[in-house]
């Protein structure tokens, strides 16, 4: 499931495989994104920079174009090597950027549209995001502010409101809670400005600590798990995620699954030790 580190990782590997190349191809099968190459042929610009603004990528090619993706819950872009097999099938195919070392390809990709600089700054969507904690420096309290002011929203569904904070998703959310011993059901605005403080530096560190070191990372995308305990072990990785009925991993009591907000998404609690 994308959520911030993932969108990150992409991002970063993206970078690192297309940035300074010249584009030798393109397609889609979004009539959008194909009018755009008939227009202004994508063919012959340069990939200048690959980033990651909360769970959106950014695609930046010369001539001011600026190739926005989300995943949403299914989306993911792989790298391959020009003739190597796919991984997925074609039909889940939504774009195909090439280079002369890389294919990169979008699929299963729910959004995705061009931007210029200037019409990307108008972007509602990008300007609204809150703070990406995944950032050099995040403005930790602008996020704070942008909490509180949620009110009477649970933690659980605050957390995952992008324009307060950007970049957790639905497994973080239930990591974070935990770690900060909170119940998710508990209204962000009775929370005072050093507890939601600490809930963000818990969302950060543990966003962080699921991103390689730059220096090392491979040219790869990431195939590893997330992990929120410190622990090595698959079975052992997270703290409450997915882990409804079995024991607690600091008081064995069962944890909890409830559906949370308009979209029912699921959290995963201890009922003892976030009560």
């Amino acid at each position: 499931m994308p959520e911030g580190d993932t969108i990150y990782r992409s991002a970063r590997t993206l970078k690192a495989a297309l940035a300074g190349r010249a584009v030798t191809g393109f397609r889609t099968v979004l009539p959008h994104l194909a009018r755009v190459d008939v227009d202004t042929p994508l063919i012959g610009r340069t990939v200048d920079d690959v980033v990651s603004r909360g769970k959106h990528i950014l695609i930046y090619l010369s001539g001011d174009l600026i190739l926005r993706t989300h995943m949403r819950m299914h989306g993911a872009w792989h790298l391959y090597r020009p003739g190597e097999r796919w991984k997925q099938p074609g039909r889940d195919m939504r774009i195909v950027l090439a280079t002369d070392a890389f294919e990169a390809i979008a699929f299963r990709v729910p959004v995705a549209e061009f931007r210029t600089a200037a019409t990307l700054e108008r972007d509602e969507v990008i300007q609204a995001l809150g703070p990406d904690l995944l950032a050099e420096a995040p403005d930790l309290d602008e996020a704070v502010a942008r909490l509180r002011a949620l009110g009477e929203t649970p933690l659980g569904d605050a957390l995952l409101n992008q324009r307060a904070v950007a970049g957790i998703g639905n497994v973080f959310k239930s990591e974070i809670c935990f770690a900060a011993g909170l119940s998710p059901h508990r209204p962000v605005g009775a929370l005072d400005e050093a507890a939601v403080r600490r809930v963000l530096e818990i969302a950060r560190q543990q966003l962080r600590a699921n991103v390689p070191d730059a220096r090392t990372a491979a040219l790869a995308m990431w195939t590893g798990r997330r992990r929120t305990t410190g622990r090595a072990h698959p079975a052992q990785a997270l703290w409450v995620y997915g882990r409804a009925g079995a024991p607690c991993r600091r008081c064995a009591t069962a944890i909890q699954m409830v559906k949370q907000g308009p979209d029912a998404r699921v959290t995963y609690y201890c009922p003892n030790c976030q009560r």
